[in-house]
């Protein structure tokens, strides 16, 4: 039996290395991942969201990896709706700005650019979080001396304050939000976030200024 076993690891290991194709800059974790989910047994349903007229679209959904993308955005939503719970008795008031200074809690300060690229924002929406937190003195702005024309931003000690005041409630958004998951499918969700997030960061940093054709050419490429 476990000579089967060991032998079954090996077919997966190819096929996970073929995936690659000429690269093989991966690591056993990433193997792991796949491995997970390529032997997972318990399949579950995608929630009906569409009406029967489009029943049809649920194959192409599936084939197009779509269900990925909605699920992502549904999740985003359930987490939006927990964290308005958390901050209805805080002067924080949305995600964004939680965010952004749960962010500045762990630098000395970093310019505005720097700040909203670590949220992963467009500069017109992350600039508006910005004043809405300097408005209520939650954050503070000055000159950077090593270059005049950028802003650097601080937490202000009452901002600081009331981080620390929410983070008990957005500790239990966390808890809600991976919901019934075993701890061993909340690591895996973690890895393969993990690894997505490093994928489109550099697409979002880099690449921002291609097509969806050049940004899929470019990825078919790695």
């Amino acid at each position: 039996m476990k000579k089967e076993i060991i032998f079954e690891i090996l077919e997966h290991l190819f096929a996970f290395d073929a995936s690659y194709k000429d690269s093989k800059d991966y690591t056993l974790n990433d193997f792991v991942g796949y491995l997970t989910a390529v032997t997972g047994t318990n399949t579950v349903e995608m929630r009906d969201i569409a009406g029967d007229k489009e029943l049809h679209l649920k194959e192409v959904r599936r084939e197009n990896n779509s269900d990925v993308s909605i699920l992502i955005t549904i999740m985003f939503r359930y987490a939006k709706g927990y964290i308005k719970k958390a901050l209805q008795n805080s002067p924080i008031q949305t995600m964004d700005e939680f965010a952004f200074l749960i962010t500045l809690m762990t630098f000395d300060s970093l310019t505005k650019t720097e700040l909203i690229n670590k949220q992963v924002m467009e500069k017109t929406s992350g600039i508006e979080v910005i004043k809405r937190l300097l408005s209520q003195k939650l954050i503070k702005e000055f000159a950077d001396e090593n270059d005049k024309r950028s802003v650097r931003v601080a937490i202000t000690s009452k901002g600081k304050k009331e981080i620390t005041s929410v983070l008990p409630e957005m500790a239990n958004v966390s808890k809600i939000v991976v919901g019934n998951l075993s701890k061993a499918e909340i690591n895996t969700l973690s890895y393969l976030l993990k690894k997505l997030d490093f994928f489109h960061n550099d697409i979002f940093i880099n690449k921002k200024a291609l097509t969806l054709n050049e940004i899929l050419s470019e990825s078919t490429k790695n």
